[in-house]
């Protein structure tokens, strides 16, 4: 069935897959409502058995030859690539504040750029990949990082742009050829994705996108033996399906999950500045897996560090993520907007106390308050697992030692934040459980360095040679150095 093009302010999106070069159409769809107002902005091909086929056949047919390309080889074609993404930024920009409902000037100013830098750094930094030895006394040994073959890539609704580009950087530089599940909720960005990629001359077969469900596409993705690796972003309930798919065929996961990450304000924090950067938790609507969400703070300073973070909290703006004044913006889905609230009235209902918020926000429907609730027990369902929304609860301590017994506390290892003077806080920021931990900061991050957590949080970390290593087999090739003489004897 021949879909209509899309037409998002102006910005024209094709509704149909991209395999092998080419736009593929679909027998089924599904409808594409915006977060801002729900407003119709199309309808999406729905792939099937047949897209997911294809796409791996068209993959493993690509594969030989992008593979056999030098890192300086594929050098210019990835450029290309993050070249095309930056002609197109304005688009981008647009289509996935009106897809998924992200701030207009947080894509402008943060989300579009890092998507180019992506695939740019990572296609730079591949070079240093192609060899290195290992002197011994026996053996020169040649470590190489080879490609490993057919990648997919699974993003989630949250960061669809920045996190397809993050992973398909490493993937593609490696040598590996892809498969890009889009999240079935804000797909439009990564269709747009195909554009630049088939713009900037990639071969066909080395960058495709198969839309759909995550039980349908996703599943019989995953659970291909054609494939190599599996990068996933998104819920521990479904990474655990994910795991168990591929890890029938033995095929590496690498799993970046949820988060409940601790913010810990110390007796000794500038309590303004924790404060003012306790307010950013509520950024993309509070949407981020890394957001610290949980607030513990030393008992002798909670007063005044409420008092703070209402003021800053007071004058953040929920609206139109259109509008660069913004701050806080809609939630992505009706289905969302009922979790969410459902955990902040079970919460109130088990006797937690509303600080601030707690409901929906007169802007509109997929809007709510940002949310702070005290009074809760750690055990309580609203401590222990993800709501992700703009939802925070407050806790507090009296020692250090009950800090850091509070924020490994849950099954959660993603982030954290902890604020005090910086030797105190370091000290008690080294204790805590996470994959990352920022000390008197929040969201520094560095394409060269680890990401991911521990726990429920995931498994492995991307980012620099941490990714290279996921998305390639490292082989070690022995030159002995003098003849070898095969023999039994132990002598």
């Amino acid at each position: 069935m021949r879909l209509e093009t899309l037409r998002v302010d102006d910005i024209l999106v094709s509704p149909d897959h991209y395999i092998d070069g080419a736009r593929v159409d679909s027998e089924f769809s599904f409808e594409l409502l915006s977060p801002i107002d729900q407003g119709l902005l199309g309808r999406i091909g729905e792939g099937g058995p047949e897209h997911v086929d294809s796409a791996i056949a068209a993959a493993q047919k690509a594969f030989p030859t992008w593979s056999r390309l030098t890192a300086a080889e594929r050098l210019p074609y990835l450029n290309r690539f993050a070249d095309e993404i930056g002609k197109r930024a304005e688009a981008f920009c647009r289509l996935e504040c009106r897809d998924a409902g992200v701030l207009l000037s947080r894509m402008r100013h943060g989300v579009v750029p890092r998507a180019v830098l992506n695939i740019r750094w990572f296609a730079e930094a591949a070079l240093t990949l192609q060899e290195r030895s290992i002197e011994t006394d026996q053996a020169v040994h040649r470590v190489r990082h080879d490609p490993a073959g057919v990648v997919v890539i699974i993003t989630p609704w949250n960061a669809p742009l920045m996190l397809a580009t993050w992973k398909l950087g490493p993937a593609l530089a490696a040598g590996n050829t892809c498969i890009l599940k889009p999240p079935e909720w804000a797909p439009l960005t990564c269709s747009l994705l195909a554009d630049a990629a088939h713009a900037a001359g990639l071969p066909p077969g080395v960058l495709n996108v198969v839309q759909g469900g995550g039980s349908t596409v996703g599943a019989r993705l995953v659970a291909d033996p054609r494939i190599a690796r599996v990068s996933f972003t998104g819920s521990v309930s479904t990474a655990r399906l994910i795991a168990q798919a591929a890890g029938a065929n033995l095929v590496p996961c690498s799993l970046e999950l949820g988060g409940k990450s601790p913010f810990i304000v110390l007796e000794d924090a500038d309590i303004d500045l924790a404060a003012a950067t306790g307010a950013l938790m509520y950024r993309n609507a509070g949407q981020v897996c890394l957001a610290g969400t949980r607030f513990l703070v030393h008992r002798s300073i909670s007063d005044r560090f409420v008092a703070s973070m209402r003021a800053v909290v007071e004058q953040l703006r929920v609206g139109d993520p259109q509008d660069e004044s913004t701050e806080v913006g809609p939630i992505i889905h009706p289905r969302q907007v009922e979790r969410v609230l459902g955990y902040i009235d079970r919460a109130v209902a088990g006797g937690a106390k509303l600080l601030w918020g707690g409901g929906r926000h007169p802007f509109g429907a997929q809007y709510l308050q940002p949310t702070m609730l005290a009074g809760v027990e750690q055990s309580d369902e609203i401590v222990q697992n993800e709501v992700f929304g703009p939802v925070l609860t407050l806790q507090t301590f009296a020692s250090d030692e009950e800090a850091v017994e509070l924020a490994n506390g849950t099954d959660y290892g993603l982030g954290g934040v902890c604020y005090g003077e910086q030797a105190h806080a370091t000290e008690v920021a080294d204790q805590v459980r996470t994959g990352f931990i920022w000390i008197n900061s929040f969201g520094i991050r560095d394409l060269a360095a680890p990401f991911g957590g521990i726990k429920r949080s995931g498994i492995g970390r991307e980012g620099g040679n941490w990714s290279f290593d996921f998305f390639c087999d490292v082989k070690d090739v022995v030159l002995p150095k003098k003849p070898f003489r095969p023999s039994f004897s132990h002598r």
